[in-house]
């Protein structure tokens, strides 16, 4: 059994973790750390949890208990923790926050997106997790990086309130979030880092725009992004192309016909759907933000560094209605 431990254990994507880690086959969660919630039972936090758990938060992460730690805290706050504790080198490493996702900072973390670095992240003991608007967005233009084929893009994505993460702010609390929509950090967005990094990875040299316009949603979970661009391709080529890129990887379903947003939500799944129009081509691609887009993919991350099907404990079905 694999010894989990979660530092940052009382927000929404350690809630997540919780939810998927309770029920993983092959794990055994032994350490769960908030300093705010220290001595509380998980289930008064995380109350859906009710019934399913019987541990409590600790102030302090145990290192001898755990094979891999999780770290779940906000931006900023994991350098801050590895810098102020070490971590025997046996034990991985998955971090859900911004720090450590940019080649750029130095840093030795492989950034862990299974459908792009799949190769890398089996062999790495620190993964940097993808943000969950990134997570969209590269699914809808990945393929055509592998091809060469990007140009200028135009991107569009809305997601739901749970983006925000667990604190309330003045724009996530319910009486201004619900019915409502609204635009936030147009083309300054923190995950176009490492869109672009990915794409350049891919497609050597790309160096055209991605213009992101992110939207904040009235709902609660999930992200639907729209894409756009030139192409040369026919739509028969496009479609072959997302096909194969994805053909090998489980989550990722390119579907025949126009998604929606409850096909995803609850799942790790990611769905793409692609159509031409004269000149351009239009990616629609959707994830649920808190498990492809966070702790699923953490997960997925997890199965793949420990030599696990990556699959594993990850066969999560949709809400429908």
């Amino acid at each position: 059994m694999i010894k989990v431990g979660i530092v940052g254990g009382a927000g929404y994507t350690a809630g997540e973790l919780l939810r998927i880690l309770i029920c993983h086959p092959e794990v055994d969660i032994t350490c769960i750390q908030s300093t705010s919630n220290a001595g509380n039972a998980v289930s008064s936090v995380h109350t859906d949890l009710l019934g399913d758990t019987e541990l409590s938060f600790v102030a302090d992460l145990d290192t001898s208990v755990v094979d891999v730690i999780f770290l779940c805290m906000g931006h900023g706050k994991s350098v801050e923790f590895l810098t102020e504790n070490t971590i025997p080198a046996h034990i991985k490493i998955v971090d859900l926050s911004h720090d450590y996702r940019l080649n750029r900072d130095g840093n030795d973390f492989i950034y862990g997106l299974p459908e792009l670095n799949r190769e890398e992240i089996k062999k790495s003991t620190k993964i940097a997790n993808p943000g969950c608007f990134a997570t969209a967005i590269q699914f809808a233009l990945l393929p055509l990086a592998s091809a060469k084929a990007l140009n200028e893009v135009h991107v569009n994505a809305i997601t739901g309130s749970t983006g925000a993460g667990q604190k309330p702010t003045a724009t996530s609390h319910f009486s201004w979030r619900n019915s409502n929509v609204s635009v936030y950090k147009a083309f300054a967005h923190q995950h176009l880092g490492e869109i672009k990094q990915s794409l350049s990875q891919l497609q050597e040299g790309f160096s055209e725009a991605v213009n992101f316009i992110p939207v904040r949603g009235n709902f609660t979970r999930g992200i639907m992004a729209t894409a756009y661009a030139e192409t040369d391709l026919s739509e028969q080529e496009v479609i072959k192309l997302y096909k194969t890129y994805y053909k090998d990887h489980p989550f990722v379903i390119v579907s025949d016909v126009n998604p929606h947003l409850k096909q995803v939500v609850n799942t790790n799944k990611g769905i793409v759907y692609v159509e031409k129009h004269d000149g351009k081509v239009l990616i629609i691609s959707m994830i649920d933000n808190l498990i492809k887009g966070a702790s699923g993919q953490a997960v997925q991350n997890m199965n793949l560094m420990f030599g696990l099907e990556e699959t594993t404990g990850l066969r999560l079905k949709s809400v429908g209605f």
